[in-house]
């Protein structure tokens, strides 16, 4: 009777709905070589995952979920599988989640400290990033590779 019970509550709570800390209705741009995308999102955070909500027209077109792994409309995928699909494979496994929350990237290297936020600039063999947050945007755009993301308050 208690592994019954226990499987029960089990599948119950896997079934429940998430609750997210954050919401946040932002304008999102996204130019990789697999992905284009510029209308309406959503961005919902806990500590432990993050949701991004790409709409057109009032309607949802993909919804990235990113937590130990990230997933995409097509399925799921770890990070550093995710970024060698859809962005570049030099890219830090993190990087996504770090830009859609404003974070420093490559361990704050270049990082300048700016009046509203700060800036990154990148530059190497396998990548070219001007990374910028403010309080209002982030913009990050990697020459090279022809990726570019831009995360801005819904006026």
């Amino acid at each position: 009777m208690r592994f019954l019970l226990l499987a029960l509550l089990i599948l119950l709570s896997a079934c429940s709905t998430k609750t997210y800390e954050h919401t946040k209705s932002k304008v999102i741009t996204i130019k990789t070589p697999k992905l284009k995308f510029s209308d309406l999102g959503y961005i919902k955070n806990t500590d432990e995952d993050i949701s991004v909500e790409l709409f057109t027209a009032g309607k949802m077109v993909q919804n990235i979920k990113i937590y130990y792994l990230i997933c995409v409309n097509e399925g799921c995928m770890s990070k550093t599988a995710f970024n060698e699909e859809y962005l570049n494979a030099s890219y830090p496994k993190d990087i996504l989640e770090n830009i859609i929350l404003g974070k420093h990237i490559y361990n704050r290297r270049n990082f300048i400290k700016t009046h509203d936020g700060f800036e990154q600039y990148i530059k190497n063999d396998d990548v070219n990033i001007k990374y910028r947050v403010t309080e209002n945007e982030i913009y990050f755009k990697d020459r090279r590779n022809s990726i570019m993301f831009k995360i801005r308050d819904v006026e």
